[in-house]
C-alpha cells in the first residue's frame, strides 16, 4: 500500500492531473489559512460557529471549501470567521 505522499507523487506525475491540481492551489491555501487561524486560537469549529452566530456544519464547509466551487465565501463571511478567531482579513493582489 502506498503512503499518502507516495500516492500524491504518483498521481501528480500525470501532467494533466498536475495542471488541474496547480489551478486549485490558491483555493486550498485559503482553507489552510482558515484552519491554521482556528487552531492558533485554540478553538473548535463549534466555538467558532457560536461566535459567528451560525452552525458547526457551516464552519466545516467554510474550512473545507464545501465541495461547491461555484459558491465561494463572501468577504463578509470571511470577516466574521476572522473576528471569531481573533484575526482580520487582508486581501492583496500580488504580481506574478
Amino acid at each position: 500500500m502506498l503512503t499518502h505522499e507516495e500516492l500524491k507523487k504518483k498521481i501528480l506525475s500525470n501532467p494533466e492531473v498536475k495542471a488541474e491540481y496547480d489551478l486549485l492551489e490558491e483555493e486550498f491555501s485559503l482553507f489552510d489559512e482558515l484552519l491554521k487561524a482556528r487552531m492558533n486560537a485554540g478553538l473548535t469549529q463549534a466555538e467558532v460557529a457560536d461566535r459567528m452566530g451560525t452552525k458547526t456544519p457551516a464552519v466545516a464547509r467554510l474550512e473545507s471549501g464545501g465541495g461547491n466551487k461555484q459558491h465561494s465565501p463572501s468577504i463578509s463571511t470571511l470577516q466574521k470567521y476572522a473576528a471569531a478567531v481573533e484575526c482580520h482579513v487582508e486581501i492583496r493582489l500580488v504580481h506574478n
